[in-house]
């Protein structure tokens, strides 16, 4: 294909035997050529040029002329040759298919002559040889198409190939074609007769035969456990064979066909006689406008709905039942009502796979291309749009079979544009290309059998409101779901060196959040029944539901058990037994987690080893529809079960909930303590609360709602989940918000160390004035004890100095000395006994008097001396 940009044109390739000449540049030195440049085409030997050779590049990116092909030529009187196309679409009729076909076929003949893709810028394919497509509307009618087989086969050029589209059509020229010697190749018939060898010996066609699908609807059928069906059909070759076809292969399956009904224009009669003999499983084959016909009489008798199965061709357009029709008096609701849920089998005529095959275009491209070339019209509505991939891959079957037979009729002396209508040996040599064909189409792999008829997949469809659901492959896409604890696991490891997280034991609270996670998956399991697994793997989902639960259950509440239960421990013993306890060692915790994780799967591995759990079936009383549908419903219900399911349950509950209740206990024993070791258990008894009190309630509750499904499982589920995030809150929002207010958390700590203040923590403060008290009480003692050794020297002193008055006083009357020379440096006057304060014993007393005692210098060691 062509390549361009705003500032010139791309290098385009030169013809076959040829080469391109660039005026004053080479090949090597230029990849986009400026506007206005030109290039000469030149050809090897005596060849020369036929068609343009100059072009010129143009503003808009493309080269001049590029419509006519330049080829090299070994005379200048050897034209390109053209090899003609008679061909037959019906553009109106029973099958209007030429309203897609046409545009397709020109479409793959349009590029094979102007050579826009890279595929046709090959030069392998007909490199001397052009196709040209003649075609008419045959209007799916034979008498019509008798006429056109006549005009083609008498009016100038000589037609190499035939392409009639209606089966019919394709009856009436395949069974004449080998009269002319003609290769017939039809893209749209798909009449089982036509595969018959001897009537149509030169026939192939890309469209597979009808009894295709007759296979794929007998093992639906027996899939659906359908004993009888019945079928009404158009009568026409087409039909009538794939019927006479379908009914031997349900006779060899053990189907009965209890009714048969057929019509030529008018499905009226047919339809009643359906409803008559209630009819519930009905083959429809006809073609499209006779399907208006026959649902507009199925509207009226009331022949669909859950009671009727309808299953029809496949190739009708999709939106088929909604075309407006003068023949029919039934509105488009009427239609689509009557239409709803029937099922059709069909060829897959788009390639699903993306891949580039002999046109070099993948299925999407072709449809885009395609899109463009309808000019905007409704696809839906459009005749023959799932078969315009069979048109394209039509022509290109033909170009390559006809450019495979150029080298051997070369060698016999012949050419394609030798053929005529008593040429066998061209005949031949064309079908035996066409017969071992085989290349990659956007239609998937081309390839035909023995009867010249295409081989292809089966395409299953049911509509459903206005969509039809594939059922090619059944994919079961379980979404993984996006998990909050994952992001607060990778938080508290991350941040694990903060001294906030680790006094919260973070280890811990990973066990907690592993096992939240784990509860979550559980609810899984819990939803999935038969109807998502096979039943023998169902015992499987039941372990997984219980060990998820289990071992979630251990590992998110024993570590949070274990968090209260040291916190317990530690601040309601005695003193002596705090002191000896108050060093946290972090690994016995880690021991009280693990022996509550042992425990639970001992008596797991216990319960599966002796009791294993398997699927039961409960079933209900049967129950009628509330609409019509001559059924009975029977209940079912599965439930993983084992024999002593009673007695395990118990244990398991007995256990769980003593734990739950030491629990609550526990949580609110410690609901007023203050610990660094374990700065979350306040958190961690709200979490214990909320697991505690939805446990209780939930277990009981299941168990009397075991036989409601639908409210087990929402109240069961709705349980864990709530439990599980309102954990996940309480325990990892605070310590995300401290970490993420952790600098201004820092800068406050730094000012109110330089205040004085050396710690924020109330336990520190505490710890602190109990040492600061209890030093102040041993200080107190001593200062009694001194007082009380002093109450005793005054005593003592003030009765010796009793004794001794008279005779003082006497050498005082004799000695008369001033007192301030009598008086010793260091003398200390007594004190009476009477003029002590009452409260002498008090503390601060106590320093005072110490301290005036200090003060005068009068220490006890020296009061002896004043007497000697």
């Amino acid at each position: 294909h062509l390549s361009y940009s705003l500032s010139g044109c791309a290098i385009i390739r030169p013809p076959r035997d040829g080469g391109i000449r660039y005026r004053g540049l080479t090949q090597e030195q230029v990849k986009i050529l400026p506007v206005d440049y030109e290039i000469e085409y030149i050809c090897r030997g005596s060849r020369i040029i036929v068609g343009p050779k100059v072009r010129k590049c143009l503003p808009n990116g493309t080269w001049t002329d590029m419509n006519q092909l330049s080829r090299c030529c070994r005379c200048p009187c050897c034209p390109i040759k053209k090899l003609y196309i008679g061909a037959l679409f019906p553009m109106s009729g029973g099958w209007p298919g030429g309203q897609a076909c046409l545009p397709a076929a020109q479409m793959a003949i349009y590029i094979h002559v102007v050579l826009l893709n890279l595929v046709n810028n090959r030069t392998d394919i007909l490199p001397d040889y052009e196709l040209e497509l003649i075609h008419y509307d045959s209007m799916c009618d034979p008498g019509e198409a008798t006429k056109l087989l006549y005009d083609l086969l008498y009016t100038e050029p000589i037609k190499i190939v035939l392409m009639p589209g209606c089966s019919s059509v394709s009856t009436l020229v395949a069974e004449a074609a080998r009269m002319w010697n003609l290769i017939v190749f039809s893209y749209g018939s798909s009449s089982p007769a036509l595969s018959n060898r001897q009537r149509f010996p030169t026939f192939f066609r890309t469209h597979p035969s009808a009894t295709l699908h007759n296979p794929t609807r007998v093992r639906l059928f027996q899939k659906w456990g359908w004993t009888k069906i019945a079928t009404i059909q158009q009568t026409t070759e087409v039909f009538t064979s794939t019927l006479d076809d379908l009914e031997e292969r349900v006779k060899e399956a053990g189907i009965e066909i209890s009714v048969r009904q057929s019509f030529l224009t008018d499905p009226a009669v047919a339809v009643k006689n359906l409803k008559r003999q209630d009819a519930r499983i009905i083959v429809g084959l006809f073609y499209e406008t006779e399907a208006r016909k026959v649902f507009c009489e199925v509207f009226k008798e009331k022949l669909y709905g859950k009671k009727y199965v309808w299953f029809l061709i496949g190739w009708y357009a999709d939106n088929w039942f909604k075309i407006k029709d003068p023949a029919i008096n039934c509105t488009v609701e009427n239609m689509t009502e009557a239409v709803e849920g029937h099922v059709t089998t069909e060829i897959v005529m788009l390639n699903p796979e993306t891949v580039r095959g002999a046109s070099n275009l993948t299925s999407q491209e072709f449809l885009a291309q395609l899109m463009s070339r309808l000019g905007g019209k409704n696809p839906e509505e459009t005749g023959g749009f799932q078969e315009a991939p069979l048109a394209y891959d039509a022509v290109w079957a033909l170009a390559l079979a006809l450019n495979k037979t150029v080298a051997p009729l070369r060698a016999k002396g012949w050419a394609l544009e030798d053929f005529n209508y008593n040429n066998k040996e061209i005949t031949a040599e064309i079908y035996r290309a066409l017969n071992t064909s085989s290349f990659e189409g956007v239609s998937g792999h081309v390839v035909f059998d023995a009867q010249g008829s295409r081989m292809a997949w089966t395409l299953i469809e049911q509509l459903q409101g206005t969509k039809k659901l594939k059922s090619l492959k059944l994919i079961l896409k379980c979404f993984g779901f996006l998990i909050l604890k994952q992001c607060n696991i990778s938080v508290v490891c991350c941040n694990s060196s903060d001294r906030y997280i680790q006094n919260s034991q973070p280890y811990l609270n990973n066990m907690t959040a592993v096992g939240c996670v784990l509860a979550l998956a559980a609810v899984f399991p819990l939803g999935i029944d038969g109807l998502h697994i096979q039943r023998s793997q169902f015992p499987v989902v039941c372990q997984f539901r219980l060990w998820l639960l289990g071992l979630g259950f251990s590992l998110a509440y024993g570590s949070m058990f274990t968090k209260i239960w040291w916190v317990h421990t530690v601040f309601t013993k005695k003193d002596e037994k705090k002191e000896k306890r108050k060093h946290l060692e972090p690994w016995k915790l880690y021991a009280t987690v693990a022996v509550l994780l042992a425990i639970d799967v001992l008596s797991l591995l216990i319960w599966q080893i002796v009791d294993p759990l398997h699927i039961t079936v409960e079933k209900f009383t049967k129950e009628a529809p509330k609409e019509d549908l001559d059924v009975l419903i029977q209940p079912l219900l599965e439930h993983c079960s084992s024999e002593k399911m009673n007695t395990w349950l118990g244990v398991v509950y007995g256990y769980k909930g003593l734990l739950l209740l030491l629990g609550i206990f526990l949580a609110y024993e410690t609901k007023s303590i203050s610990t660094e070791k374990i700065n979350d258990h306040r958190a961690v008894g709200m979490a214990i609360y909320n697991v505690s009190v939805l446990c209780m309630i939930t277990a009981p509750v299941t168990m009397i709602l075991s036989s409601q499904q639908d409210a087990s499982f929402a109240f069961a589920s709705l349980a864990i989940i709530f439990s599980v995030y309102i954990t996940l809150v309480v325990l990892f929002v605070p310590k995300i918000r401290r970490l993420i207010t952790r600098g201004e958390w820092q800068s406050e700590q730094q000012d109110t160390l330089k205040t004085g203040s050396s710690n924020n923590n109330d336990e520190e403060k505490s710890r602190q004035l109990e040492r600061e008290n209890r030093e102040l009480q041993k200080i107190i003692q001593e200062k009694e004890e001194r007082v009380t050794e002093l109450r005793s020297q005054l005593a003592e002193r003030q009765a010796l100095r009793s004794r001794r008055r008279p005779s003082v006083q006497n050498q005082n009357q004799n000695h008369s000395v001033p007192s301030s020379q009598a008086e010793p440096p260091n003398y200390c006057p007594a004190t009476d006994k009477q003029s002590l304060s009452p409260s002498f014993s008090n503390s601060s007393n106590l320093y005072q008097g110490e301290g005036k005692l200090s003060r005068n210098n009068c220490h006890s060691s020296r009061l002896p001396l004043l007497y000697k």
